[in-house]
């Protein structure tokens, strides 16, 4: 009898059998540790192996060559992180920013004839040209043409002189902030000039301050009289921020530089003797 015909299925590791004929391959037969699938087996499974392979990857060998490039100072900056913790500093000034220009908003009840205190607009602007350089420029020059004293002289020409100065460093303060005048103001301010476009500081508010402490140093008033003068210079400054003129930090700050104004005109304080050889050369 003829034996049945054996199909050929090919080995247990998938390579044909060649002959036609079953090839047995006992358990016990040794494995060919040099053959490429159990190399790569090997190479797969062997944890050495794999960690070399890892550290030999483009990903790694690019992030150990930009860490050590970094090192060496020869690879290219980080780049900057988020910042997730942002200056005290700046949400402060933000948040007085704010409530500066809105408390601004709500005191500014006379910018306009059509405000809710528009019919006090006009003592308003009153007390605003009661502060303006110009009639304190005059009235002090004058001052000093008519004065028949050397003392009164001398304090008139230092007044003369801390007018001066007030116009001078204000005109710089405005020229280096370039600080806006508040939307709602209207300008129809008397007698301005190039820096008056700018606001801070308050130009009326320094010089307030400065001939407030000067007349009360220098001058012998009574207690009402004394008592007006520093109602002036508060009225001088709140019509600032009624008319719209100004913020109210540009008001604080003025009035704060004009008291240290009056400090420098008394350091720079002309002697009699100092105005006689001036008036003697202008003479």
């Amino acid at each position: 009898m003829h034996s049945p015909k054996a199909k050929n299925t090919g080995r247990r590791d998938g390579s044909p059998v060649l002959g036609g004929s079953f090839e047995f391959v006992p358990l016990t037969k040794p494995v060919n540790r040099s053959s490429p699938r159990h190399l790569l087996q090997r190479q797969g499974s062997d944890p050495t192996t794999a960690r070399l392979r890892a550290s030999e990857s483009p990903l790694r060998r690019r992030g150990s060559g930009s860490s050590t490039g970094s090192a060496s100072g020869q690879g290219p900056p980080e780049e900057d992180g988020i910042r997730l913790n942002p200056s005290l500093i700046g949400i402060s000034l933000s948040s007085l920013l704010a409530i500066d220009l809105w408390l601004s908003k709500r005191l500014s009840v006379c910018a306009c004839e059509d405000s809710s205190w528009g019919s006090v607009r006009p003592l308003m602007k009153l007390i605003e040209v009661s502060g303006h350089g110009i009639p304190w420029l005059a009235g002090a020059a004058y001052s000093l043409y008519k004065s028949d004293t050397a003392a009164g002289q001398e304090v008139m020409l230092n007044l003369l002189v801390g007018l001066l100065l007030d116009l001078i460093l204000v005109g710089i303060v405005k020229a280096v902030v370039r600080r806006r005048r508040p939307a709602h103001n209207q300008m129809d301010m008397f007698a301005t000039f190039s820096v008056d476009r700018y606001s801070f500081p308050s130009g009326h508010a320094t010089r307030a301050a400065m001939c407030g402490r000067f007349l009360l140093a220098h001058l012998v008033l009574a207690a009402p009289l004394r008592v007006l003068v520093l109602l002036w210079v508060g009225l001088v400054g709140l019509s600032r921020v009624l008319l719209g003129r100004h913020n109210v930090t540009d008001v604080l700050f003025g009035f704060w530089m004009g008291y240290c104004q009056y400090n420098l005109v008394e350091i720079l304080w002309f002697s009699p003797q100092t105005l006689q050889g001036l008036l003697g050369h202008l003479a």
